[in-house]
C-alpha cells in the first residue's frame, strides 16, 4: 500500500513540478521550427563562411554538412533513434557526423541535435553529456543549451543543478517571449518546492508583468494565488 504524505501542500508543488518537467518534450514539439530555425541559421553561417571562403580548404566541413541533411529532416519529424544513427540513403547520423567530422562546425552542431534527441528518448545522461560538449554560437542555441542541461539535472533528481542552469537561460535572453517565461516558470517550482515563496512569487510575477502574452502566463496567477494565501 502506497504510503500517503502528510503535507498535501508538498505534494500538490511536487505535482505541478512533475507537470512542467514532463512537458519538455511537448515544448520541444510546439517551438519545434524556432529551435530547428536556430540550427538552421547556424548551418546558413556555417555555408557562408566556409563554403564560400574555405571550399578547397575545409572539404571536411562541407561534406559534413551534406551528410547531416537527412538526419535532420528526421529531427524536424521527431525521428529520434534512426536520426541518431541510421537516417539511411547513405547518410550520417548525428553520431556518425561527431565521430566522423570532429572539430567541424558541423560535428559541434551535431552534438547539440544528439542531446536534444536522447532527452527525448528518454537515455537523460546520454543527453547531458552530448550537451556539454556543445559550443553554441549565438544566444538562442545558448539559451536552448542552458534550458536543456536543466531539463537533465532535473529528471536526474539533482535540483539545486536544475535550477543554476534554468536561471542561466533566463538571463542569456531575458526578452524572449517563447523561452524565457518557459523557464521562469521551472525556476519558480523549484523555488515553490525548496519552500522559498518570495523567490517563487517574483519568478512568477515576472512572467505575469514581463511577458503576458506568453504561453505561460495564462495560468500563471494560479500559481502566484496558491503563494500568496499561504
Amino acid at each position: 500500500m502506497a504510503k500517503t504524505s502528510q503535507n498535501p501542500k508538498q505534494d500538490e508543488v511536487l505535482v505541478d513540478i512533475v507537470e512542467v518537467r514532463n512537458k519538455t518534450q511537448e515544448f520541444y514539439h510546439k517551438y519545434q521550427n524556432f529551435i530547428n530555425y536556430g540550427g538552421a541559421a547556424l548551418l546558413i553561417v556555417i555555408v557562408g563562411l566556409f563554403a564560400y571562403n574555405f571550399l578547397y580548404k575545409q572539404p571536411k566541413q562541407i561534406e559534413a554538412i551534406e551528410q547531416m541533411a537527412q538526419a535532420q529532416r528526421l529531427f524536424e519529424r521527431d525521428s529520434f533513434a534512426v536520426a541518431l544513427e541510421n537516417p539511411g540513403g547513405g547518410f550520417a547520423g548525428f553520431l556518425g557526423i561527431i565521430e566522423n567530422y570532429g572539430g567541424t562546425p558541423a560535428a559541434n552542431l551535431a552534438n547539440y541535435y544528439a542531446g536534444v534527441c536522447y532527452l527525448n528518448l528518454g537515455q537523460i545522461e546520454a543527453a547531458l553529456s552530448y550537451m556539454e560538449d556543445f559550443s553554441p554560437k549565438g544566444t538562442v542555441l545558448a539559451v536552448m543549451k542552458e534550458g536543456i542541461i536543466g531539463d537533465c539535472h532535473a529528471e536526474l533528481g539533482d535540483l539545486k543543478k536544475a535550477m543554476k542552469y534554468y536561471i542561466n537561460a533566463t538571463e542569456i535572453l531575458d526578452t524572449d517571449e517563447l523561452m524565457t517565461p518557459h523557464y521562469l516558470k521551472k525556476v519558480g517550482m523549484l523555488h515553490q518546492l525548496n519552500g522559498d515563496n518570495e523567490e517563487a512569487i517574483e519568478a512568477f510575477q515576472k512572467i505575469l508583468y514581463d511577458y503576458p502574452n506568453s504561453f505561460e502566463a495564462t495560468d500563471i496567477e494560479k500559481y502566484i494565488g496558491r503563494l500568496e494565501a499561504n
